[in-house]
């Protein structure tokens, strides 16, 4: 799911994990990319649900994924990043899916 996000787009924590077939657990989300070894996931396009950073301020990751994100274009003010919006929400989709 998160090789499927493009290029210059984020996604949360929870959309990853809701797309992977597994809604409610954006913490199960965020477990597996810290775990992740893989150099050519772009775990940097995953942020938490309002846009923010989820690493410190200042640490190393902090400035790792910012500096990732602005190198494919997406503004990064103060640690936070515009979400794209949500669909609106689909009863049969989210049952039948």
């Amino acid at each position: 799911m998160v090789r499927a996000i493009p290029l210059g787009q984020v996604a949360g924590y929870g959309d990853v994990a809701r797309r992977a077939g597994l809604p409610g657990r954006a913490r199960l989300a965020a477990h597996v990319l810290s775990a992740n070894e893989d150099p050519t996931l772009p775990w940097h396009r995953v942020v938490r649900s309002d846009g923010r950073i989820a690493f410190p301020a200042g640490s190393d990751g902090f400035i790792e994924q910012s500096r990732r994100l602005r190198a494919e274009g997406v503004v990064v003010l103060h640690g936070r990043v515009r979400m794209p919006p949500r669909p609106a929400f689909d009863m049969d989709a989210e049952i039948w899916g």
